[in-house]
């Protein structure tokens, strides 16, 4: 019976490449259908691959920590098995991998690492992968920068800056000749080293902790992060949620949670807004007529991704719970998909969830914005009514949204979350859901 070849999966439409972390496999190991052969990495998830078939692997055709394209045989498996008509099924794609998905963080949440970033001090985007490369190699981003891509708009792959890399190597370095009117590219300063003393635990960052580590780094150099606050009256909507959550429970079998009717008021304050949901290329921006949120979501490690909800703006409320909760529910478990974590236009992050006042979110790049929500705490306020001002006890919540100042000015950024504010302070008690 012919030899089946596993190939490597298509983690996702922009992902083109992955990393081989570790063989759960060896030559001369038995394995059977569906049962993971190997551990993958990509800029966005880690992954196990599962054999279609029922075998013996018979030749590993890489090594771990090589880089392999999407489409490309890994390993070959000797079949035990037939197909239909006793012919061996052979497959160009593999059965969806399980993911464990890669924290983006959002604020304290941090974001979902994008596939693409933007370059520090360009218009252009560059993977983690080629960002880590370009670093460890001494190469300064006014180089990257001028460097042509073959990847798709242009991009530059590891094999473009690896090729570049072994031609600069045979030639002197010389710098690069820029435009008289462009500022000179910032110096990298190394970080200094300090001495910690002896009675200390050295903890080096895994994968996920690096690629977070990058994003936020990356983030805080690409934007000018300015950040408003707002103190929100959420007592309506938590007296109608309190009223309406057994009974979505029951019918449903879901919870309602506060996350969907922020997100709802969030969409609403958007359209008023069109121009937070934006990006920025270069001196160019790009305004989204897509209303894609970003939620964070906890995974079993402990950090933090963030799921998108496409087309938000085209859920009710009834769809928007479903979907926060799917999506908190697969983070959970692992089972988030490369593709529901790209694609935001906008993001929120509850910190109120760690008991937190409020945050100074940073934004989850190439978005423009981020809305952080706090804790909600009882304390009382002073209420305008006909008699006059009384003192009531409120339930009142922090808001607080950062912005790029690059493109959104203070009045748009302060604004937009005052009317966040005032579509919560609004909500309807006697709604229907």
């Amino acid at each position: 019976m012919p030899d089946f070849d596993l190939i490597m999966p298509k983690m996702g439409e922009s992902i083109m490449e992955a990393t081989i972390l570790k063989w759960l496999k060896q030559e001369g190991d038995k394995v059977k259908a569906d049962e993971s052969v190997l551990e993958i990495a990509t800029d966005k998830v880690d992954s196990e691959v599962p054999s279609p078939v029922e075998g013996v692997v018979s030749k590993l055709l890489f090594k771990e920590g090589d880089v392999i394209p999407v489409g490309k045989a890994i390993a070959t498996i000797a079949q035990v098995g037939a197909g239909d008509n006793g012919a061996p099924e052979h497959s160009v794609e593999t059965p969806s991998p399980q993911h464990v998905v890669v924290e983006e963080p959002i604020a304290a949440s941090p974001v979902a690492v994008q596939t693409k970033r933007e370059a520090p001090s360009g218009d252009r985007f560059f993977s983690p992968l080629v960002l880590n490369i370009a670093r460890q190699e001494g190469v300064p981003m006014n180089e990257l920068e001028v460097l042509p891509g073959t990847g798709k708009d242009g991009r530059v792959t590891k094999k473009d800056i690896l090729a570049y890399l072994k031609e600069r190597e045979d030639r002197p370095a010389t710098p690069s000749a820029k435009p008289a009117t462009q500022p000179q590219p910032q110096v990298e300063i190394p970080a200094p080293k300090y001495h910690h003393g002896d009675n200390v635990e050295i903890i080096e960052m895994d994968r996920m902790r690096k690629l977070i580590a990058d994003h936020m780094s990356l983030s805080k150099r690409t934007s000018a992060h300015v950040t408003s606050f707002v103190e929100a009256d959420v007592t309506n909507m938590v007296m109608w949620r309190e009223k309406m959550k057994d009974t979505f429970q029951a019918r449903e079998g879901e919870k309602l949670t506060f996350t969907p009717l922020f997100i709802e008021c969030i969409i609403k304050a958007i359209k008023d807004f069109p121009m937070i949901n934006a990006s920025v290329e270069g001196y160019n921006i790009i305004r989204k007529k897509d209303i894609n949120i970003g939620m964070a979501a906890a995974l079993p490690s402990g950090n933090l991704i963030v799921p998108v909800i496409r087309n938000a703006d085209y859920l009710n409320l009834m769809g928007l719970t479903k979907k926060v909760n799917d999506f908190a529910s697969r983070a959970r478990n692992n089972k988030l998909k490369p593709d529901e974590i790209e694609g935001g236009t906008f993001t929120i992050t509850n910190v109120g969830t760690f008991g937190n006042l409020l945050g100074t979110p940073i934004i989850n790049q190439p978005q423009v914005a981020i809305l952080a929500t706090g804790v909600i705490k009882k304390k009382p306020v002073v209420l305008e009514t006909e008699e006059g001002d009384v003192i009531a006890i409120r339930h009142m919540m922090f808001l607080s949204h950062s912005y790029d100042h690059r493109v959104v000015d203070g009045a748009l950024g302060g604004s937009f979350v005052r009317r966040v504010a005032d579509y919560m302070e609004g909500w309807d008690v006697n709604r229907e859901i």
